[in-house]
């Protein structure tokens, strides 16, 4: 029972580093997030914004619901606040 303890703890810690350096934070330079937000609302007709997340390839990712009641998913430049093409 102690073995398998002591397992499960040391393979947690492996999957909770592994998971540290996965994550690749905002570039130097990024504008803030509240800076982001108020670039989508000023370019969208947006009612509000449902979800915000980091995407580890580069770029915010920001769904909201537009005035008409549709939800819009767009991917941000963290640089410069400005949609990206999908890839």
């Amino acid at each position: 029972m102690i073995r398998l303890t002591a397992a499960l703890i040391s393979t947690g810690a492996i999957f909770a580093s592994t998971a540290a350096f996965a994550d690749r934070p905002p570039p130097a330079g990024a504008l803030s997030l509240s800076a982001v937000i108020q670039k989508v609302e000023a370019a969208n007709d947006v009612s509000y914004v449902d979800d915000v997340s980091w995407d580890d390839d580069g770029y915010w990712e920001v769904e909201f619901v537009n005035a008409a009641g549709a939800k819009v998913e767009i991917r941000v430049d963290p640089l410069t606040g400005e949609p990206l093409t999908r890839r």
